[in-house]
């Protein structure tokens, strides 16, 4: 029974979440655009919401690229720069920092989400739901790490990295390789899924709209007044050209 579970969990469910994630996404950008977006609360409590939002915003990229590149980059590759043991208490460190970032940012997003009636009446169940389950998946990731420092042979590092690899080249591990791991790992895997699975159906679809490209924006930004004919300038309408 335990076998199936374990089969179930971390062979078949990956798969479904993936799936959910690309094809949610996907038919949620064809069928409801005007849900695209993040839905800021911005005009209400906008210094707890600025530093709240940096901070989970800093923290939760450095951790997202982290783990992709801890988890998916082959051993055979990054062992010709560091051990396996060298990786490990890197990891610790630099995600330590980030998750600890992460978790000061995420707490005041929650809280007033939570605690302020009038921010709460614009938040969603969904809202409240995603925030919820992202700052138990944060805690249960901080939990991991003193576990980690118990690994000094960074078994349990080289044992989810299989299995991420696995996963994504589809050819996944057998399942009961994962058993011998400690249960916070074991639920920070699921949960970590689970976000995947809901990520189509929650504000969180607006990273892939994310502007990178105005990292790369040229010059300054000109702004003219646009100008009615006989009328003079049109009070409040802009039109704003890029250089």
């Amino acid at each position: 029974m335990r076998d199936t579970i374990f089969h179930i969990l971390f062979v078949w469910y990956p798969y479904v979440c993936l799936s959910a994630f690309v094809f949610g996404s996907l038919i949620r950008f064809d069928r409801e655009q005007y849900t695209w977006k993040a839905a800021s609360s911005q005009l209400l409590r906008k210094r707890q919401l600025w530093w709240g939002s940096n901070l989970f915003h800093f923290g939760i990229l450095f951790l997202f690229f982290g783990h992709a590149v801890g988890l998916l980059t082959p051993t055979a590759l990054y062992s010709l720069v560091i051990t396996p043991m060298q990786k490990q208490m890197v990891a610790v460190v630099a995600g330590g920092i980030a998750g600890a970032i992460c978790f000061i940012g995420l707490s005041l997003l929650l809280h007033r989400r939570l605690l302020d009636p009038r921010i709460r009446q614009t938040s969603t169940y969904m809202d409240l739901a995603i925030l919820t389950i992202l700052w138990v998946q944060l805690v249960l990731g901080l939990v991991t790490l003193p576990f980690s420092l118990g690994h000094e042979d960074a078994t349990a590092m080289l044992t989810l990295s299989h299995w991420a690899q696995g996963i994504v080249t589809v050819q996944p591990i057998d399942a009961q390789t994962l058993q011998g791991l400690d249960w916070p790992y074991l639920v920070h895997l699921v949960l970590g899924m689970t976000i995947f699975l809901l990520f189509p159906f929650s504000r969180l679809v607006h990273i892939w709209s994310a502007p990178v490209w105005y990292l790369g924006r040229r010059g300054y930004q000109v702004v003219r007044t646009r100008r009615t004919v006989g009328t003079g300038p049109a009070r409040g309408t802009y039109t704003p050209e890029r250089e």
